[in-house]
């Protein structure tokens, strides 16, 4: 998978954070414990703003009504969510729900801004039923694909946000809250499709197992690539995807190139004649099957044992006998 997309319960986390046993302190604001400071419902700032007096790290704290979005433009650093710890580079989106221990180290280059809004003013409340409110419900951080169409507007308008807090101007509530909530459910499709090409890479790579299985038991039957297909419980155009993508070849290549590969063995590595290899291999035409080798390889299969004999044997001057070649495993899965 592209590591665009870290889910934080999962094997890309980096380190353990052993400093759990204290109590973790709950601030509206990092590091403000005055009753003012929770009169808000949305609050922006620039990261180094707050981070640059902490000495660029953000202790293990959390909001209890706060959702806390971090828009990552410059430096890099780690997440630290729970007891784990996930790295970030840009351009990324970092996304805290309420309630949910969470403290960050920052390089001295960081570039960003922090967004922190009440849970309840979001559209979408984390932990809510559908792909959305799961999305919210865990502590994420999200690569921004320089090619994903939705990045760039992402930046926008979180951009677009900073610009309304710091103008001030008669209806920043509603485009602010507005642009959180349209870069949210772009930062959670970004995400989806991320697991979605993950899960797909795992399923495409359990079929190409599972065909060359197959291939090994039934290329010499001379079945056509819907059979594999339909064996595969997928369309034959799916499964030419799937095999174009894994190995460069359509379908009816890959069993094309796998059967000249069993051809070449039995010529190099039997006695038999051209005719009884092709017999051997399912060809009810020996003629058919030269036109075949020929195809593939730009030589008779005659011209091509001959050829290859003499290579090995050039190779092996004590002129012992050609040992016959171990047939590729058989695939797992």
């Amino acid at each position: 998978m592209d590591e665009s997309l870290h889910l934080l319960h999962k094997s890309n986390m980096t380190k353990h954070n052993p400093k759990l046993s204290s109590p973790i302190p709950t601030y509206e604001l990092y590091g403000e414990d005055d009753a003012a400071s929770a009169q808000f419902r949305l609050h922006c700032e620039t990261i180094p703003a707050r981070s640059s007096l902490h000495h660029w790290e953000i202790g293990l704290h959390r909001h209890e009504h706060f959702f806390q979005i971090l828009l990552i433009s410059g430096g890099s650093g780690d997440a630290v969510y729970r007891d784990e710890i996930v790295r970030f580079e840009p351009p990324s989106v970092l996304t805290v729900p309420p309630s949910v221990g969470h403290g960050f180290r920052f390089s001295p280059d960081i570039d960003g801004y922090v967004f922190t809004i009440l849970a309840s003013r979001l559209p979408v409340r984390p932990g809510e039923p559908g792909s959305i409110g799961t999305f919210l419900s865990q502590p994420r951080v999200t690569r921004l694909p320089d090619d994903a169409p939705e990045s760039n507007l992402i930046r926008t308008s979180l951009e677009r946000v900073a610009e309304e807090w710091n103008g001030r101007r008669i209806g920043r509530s509603v485009l602010m809250e507005t642009g959180l909530a349209t870069a949210l459910v772009l930062t959670a499709r970004i995400a989806a499709q991320e697991a979605d090409e993950a899960e797909t890479g795992s399923d495409n790579d359990r079929r190409i197992e599972a065909l060359l299985a197959l291939l090994h038991r039934d290329v010499r039957k001379h079945r056509p690539a819907t059979y594999y297909a339909d064996a595969l419980g997928i369309s034959t155009t799916h499964l030419n995807r799937v095999v174009k993508a894994r190995t460069g070849l359509s379908t009816r290549e890959l069993i094309a190139r796998w059967l000249l590969e069993e051809a070449q063995r039995e010529l190099l590595f039997t006695p038999d004649s051209v005719q009884e290899v092709a017999y051997r291999l399912g060809f009810a035409d020996p003629a058919y099957f030269s036109r075949f080798f020929t195809r593939e390889t730009g030589v008779t299969p005659r011209n091509w044992k001959r050829r290859e004999q003499a290579r090995l044997g050039s190779r092996d001057e004590a002129g012992g006998q050609l040992r016959a070649a171990t047939p590729p495993p058989t695939p797992s899965g």
